[in-house]
């Protein structure tokens, strides 16, 4: 039976919403399991699909797993197999992360080429080249990654030629139990890295760098457990910021920090959001009308690609006219059609889009196409005029913990529906 989000919009949000565990952070934390035979323990770990789907992954290699609300014990002492099948790694691309690690543990891995949104060409090349360069051999057969190092892998010097979130954390993994030094150049900058450093040194690792654009490893012999507390999700932050603005609200978002988001609060603030500092988050709301701002996504510290489709939606309703340049993926415009359904002005022309604010959107059936376009069109329809109903959910239930209840709670009327085929 097909479900919808249902939502009937004009309503400011009005209240506190508590930000949770970040899942791009949660997803490499957990693969970082299998680099010991000792329990690794996390909290503050959101229920999301994505954090469902790597938890049967790592079972199927013979991870166990407990789950007690937002802790989540991991304990890797009995692999099992090294073989990730297609039907699991397929449905979302952080799957590939356990290539690394199976790699440094055990001398080999057999990894499906991974799937997850149709975000554009994501290849997994420079996980590859890395691999390689600290000793692995690398092949493709049969739409699998098998990777061998009989010996084990030998830390190096690599240069990533593009930066890439997914192989500085499986490289970083991969390093910490090699033999020797391993520096990486051209590296991710993301919080989420910083955090993955955080939690392999406390598991006794030896990894410097972390935040900046060369990380240092030096590989020690084994890892042990350790209790790490996931970092808060800066882009449902991001999003829920952005809601508080489309609808006129006032809303405090605590478990977080807008230290993770400088460019998105620059932004917004140029856009009109007033920003209340606290020790534990942040109280946003409008101070003026909303302005048209330009921007472009880059990597971090940039303006984040995951918060492109929401600030496109509010954009939609500013003074005067704005420009997003897209630079991190080639198909990320796919929710401007939904958008124009709601009465957005919007013009592509190749990477960048120009929307022409409008006085109100309307309600209307729309579609979601990946994670965070779905984040953009429920804060689209949060503000639009009328009813709009979301299908796809299957995408917002992988990035957002219990969209519903947290909107619910500041006023929003928000449903989740199943409707008869």
């Amino acid at each position: 039976m097909p479900t919808f989000l249902k939502v009937q919009g004009g309503v400011p949000l009005n209240g506190s919403i508590a930000i949770s565990g970040a899942k791009n952070s949660a997803l490499p934390l957990m693969v970082a399991s299998l680099l010991t035979d000792q329990s690794l323990t996390l909290t503050n770990v959101p229920d999301l699909a994505d954090i469902r789907t790597i938890t049967q992954l790592l079972e199927i290699l013979g991870v166990s797993a407990q789950v007690d609300g937002n802790t989540c014990t991991l304990n890797a002492s009995n692999i099992t197999s090294t073989t990730a099948p297609y039907d699991l790694v397929k449905t979302m691309r952080a799957s590939v992360l356990v290539l690394g690690p199976l790699v440094a543990r055990y001398g080999k891995a057999r990894v499906s080429l991974p799937g997850g949104c149709a975000l554009g060409a994501r290849a997994v090349d420079v996980h590859l080249e890395g691999l390689r360069a600290m000793g692995a051999v690398c092949e493709l057969e049969e739409g699998y990654i098998v990777a061998t190092a009989l010996k084990g892998l030998q830390g190096a010097s690599f240069t990533m030629r593009v930066v890439s979130v997914g192989a500085t954390e499986n490289l970083m993994m991969a390093a910490s139990i090699a033999k020797g030094q391993t520096i990486l150049r051209n590296v991710a900058r993301e919080p989420e890295i910083i955090d993955l450093a955080n939690c392999l040194n406390a598991m006794g690792g030896k990894v410097c760098g972390a935040g900046t654009d060369t990380i240092v490893i030096d590989g020690v012999d084994t890892l042990h457990g350790a209790n790490h507390k996931v970092m808060p999700d800066r882009l449902e932050t991001g999003s829920y910021a952005i809601a508080a603005l489309i609808t006129g609200g006032d809303l405090t978002l605590t478990n977080t920090s807008l230290d993770y988001l400088p460019m998105v609060r620059e932004t917004l603030e140029k856009a009109g959001a007033f920003f209340e500092i606290h020790h534990d988050g942040f109280r946003i709301y409008q101070n003026g009308a909303i302005q048209g701002v330009d921007v472009m996504t880059e990597p971090y510290p940039g303006f984040a690609t995951d918060l492109q489709a929401p600030f496109m939606a509010l954009m939609g309703v500013c003074e005067g006219a704005s420009m997003i340049t897209e630079t991190i993926f080639e198909n990320r415009f796919m929710h401007v059609p939904e958008l124009a359904r709601m009465g957005a002005n919007i013009q592509v022309h190749g990477a960048s889009a120009m929307i022409r604010g409008v006085k109100h959107l309307s309600g209307a059936p729309v579609m979601a196409t990946d994670i965070r376009a779905s984040i953009g069109l429920v804060i689209a329809a949060l503000a639009a005029k009328g009813e709009t109903t979301i299908s796809r959910l299957y995408h917002l239930d992988r990035g957002y913990e219990q969209l519903e209840s947290k909107l619910q709670n500041c006023g929003a009327k928000v449903e989740r529906v199943k409707v008869s085929a």
